[in-house]
């Protein structure tokens, strides 16, 4: 029956693109020569045109180009080429300028000056401040339902003003030194003042609307105009392709020039072989358990800690993750911007594993893993990690659930349970999964003097004393926090061999994800 399905997606996929393939056909590119060592890195001379189809799943025909309601990838990318932010996360998750030529706080940390670039929506007006305070305002209705609205929620829209065309004063509800993150938060874009429809899309990205058909393509044209300066590329067509396999399929069979989203078992059935280029980008998507710090009996430190030790984090990165990752150390985080990574490697040691339960009374402990094909080797790891506890003399049930609601399902209920995240900020893994008020603590670790540190570190000005209140944070949570995090998997894209300018850096949903500006056809 799966088979049946991506059989049928495969053919609706080559079916929905072939009119495009034809009118463009003129363009297509080579995909028959030999790529340069390095094209994640983009080497050689960037060359000017041609068109470029780059095939993502999608989410079927209630697809809208409204970036403020953007969830998917495809979503995030076809917004990245037409509009902009005012800030965006670069490969170590600290916030780099884009609409935002420069941010100023004042002394208390609780208001913000940004001073905006010269830059222009595709209608030729420019972008300004009222542009910027409608967006947010637009965002952070009430009403609405967008997902960059609980990252805007420490402004105070109805006190924050424009001081002038190019100049957005925001007043913030507390001190929060690490605001820039919000700039940068995912949906959070620049759209004109007073835009309601987006039938027709006018943003200041570097690509500019062509054509919009949901759940099938999107076509948009090199912005020449663009303040970072125009694209290689004379235009980009992203298309749907929802299975895996019709991706793939359709990347060998040059239908496409650029696959998003391919497992580590299609990615090393191909790689090296000629035909197409794999892209890994690391460290982005954090993989491991949580475990519920309110109950038992994880509400005992010492059985979180013995569960640090049963983890062999290596086999479970090879055998959940094919390889495709590297080992993590119960810190989220690892290579961004105020990761501790001067703390030592935990590594498993069984005996004192053993130990700690014993000292817990809790020799024969058997627990539920709750676990769902909600993500990549979820059910894989949760079979690695019961083969590895029963070592210890821990016997851990593995429950597998319905991965459409696996993660409304373990936010408050069960004890143990497979977990990962996308890339974000530290400050915004912390702020969001670990203070007392957090919505989504699944952990439900609240610990006053932690939610105490955090607040410092928001009212802290200089830089090096915020980052050692980060590193305090950190010691507490891999000492006894409740997440176990095992590893952190790469994120896997494949191109034509004739793809250049693709980044091998950065982690998906950053800056340079997804930067078809930057691409060029060889």
């Amino acid at each position: 029956m799966t088979h049946h399905r991506a059989g049928l997606a495969r053919r609706g996929f080559l079916l929905a693109t072939a009119t495009a393939l034809a009118l463009t056909a003129g363009c297509a590119a080579d995909t028959g020569g030999t790529a340069d060592k390095g094209n994640a890195a983009g080497t050689g001379s960037p060359k000017r045109g041609g068109t470029l189809r780059a095939a993502f799943a999608g989410g079927g025909a209630n697809e809208t180009l409204d970036p403020h309601a953007a969830n998917l990838f495809v979503d995030a990318a076809r917004a990245k080429a037409l509009y902009d932010k005012l800030a965006d996360f670069g490969a170590d998750l600290a916030p780099v300028p884009r609409l935002a030529e420069r941010w100023e706080p004042n002394e208390t940390l609780d208001t913000w000056k940004i001073t905006l670039r010269k830059a222009s929506f595709h209608d030729g007006r420019p972008v300004t401040a009222e542009d910027v305070l409608y967006s947010y305002r637009r965002i952070a209705d009430p009403k609405g339902t967008f997902r960059a609205k609980a990252s805007l929620e420490p402004i105070d829209l109805a006190a924050s003003r424009a001081l002038d065309p190019n100049t957005v004063e925001f007043r913030l509800k507390r001190p929060y030194a690490e605001f820039p993150n919000v700039l940068a938060a995912f949906g959070a874009h620049i759209v004109p003042k007073d835009t309601t429809s987006f039938d027709r899309p006018v943003g200041s990205g570097p690509f500019t609307f062509a054509s919009f058909t949901p759940g099938k393509s999107l076509v948009v044209k090199r912005n020449d105009a663009y303040w970072e300066g125009a694209p290689h590329l004379d235009q980009v067509e992203f298309v749907v392709a929802t299975e895996e396999s019709a991706r793939t399929s359709a990347l060998l069979g040059g239908q496409v020039q650029y696959a998003h989203e391919l497992s580590p078992a299609t990615a090393r059935t191909h790689e090296g072989k000629g035909k197409i280029e794999v892209v890994r980008l690391p460290g982005s998507s954090m993989q491991g358990f949580v475990m519920k710090t309110d109950r038992p009996p994880f509400d005992d430190k010492r059985i979180r800690q013995a569960f640090f030790l049963i983890a062999d984090r290596k086999e479970l990165v090879d055998g959940a993750l094919s390889g495709a990752g590297e080992t993590g150390n119960d810190l989220f985080g690892k290579g961004y911007r105020y990761y501790a990574s001067d703390l030592p490697q935990r590594t498993q040691d069984l005996d004192r594993a053993r130990a700690l339960l014993k000292e817990a009374g809790a020799e024969n402990l058997k627990v539920t893993l709750d676990t769902a094909p909600a993500a990549t080797g979820f059910v894989e790891a949760a079979g690695i990690f019961r083969e590895q506890a029963a070592k210890a003399g821990v016997t851990v049930d593995v429950k597998v659930g319905n991965k459409d609601t696996y993660w409304k399902d373990i936010l408050d209920s069960g004890t143990f349970a497979s977990y990962r995240s996308g890339a974000m900020p530290i400050e915004s893994h912390v702020s969001q999964r670990l203070l007392t008020g957090s919505t989504t603590n699944a952990t439900k670790w609240r610990q006053k003097d932690f939610d105490d540190l955090y607040q410092q570190a928001q009212s802290t000005r200089d830089e090096k004393e915020r980052a050692a209140l980060y590193e305090r944070m950190q010691r507490r949570l891999h000492d006894e926090g409740g997440f176990l995090i095992w590893g952190f998997a790469d994120w896997i894209v494949a191109t034509a061999p004739s793809v250049r300018g693709v980044s091998g850096k950065a982690p998906a949903n950053t800056l340079d994800w997804a930067r078809f500006d930057k691409l060029w056809l060889a």
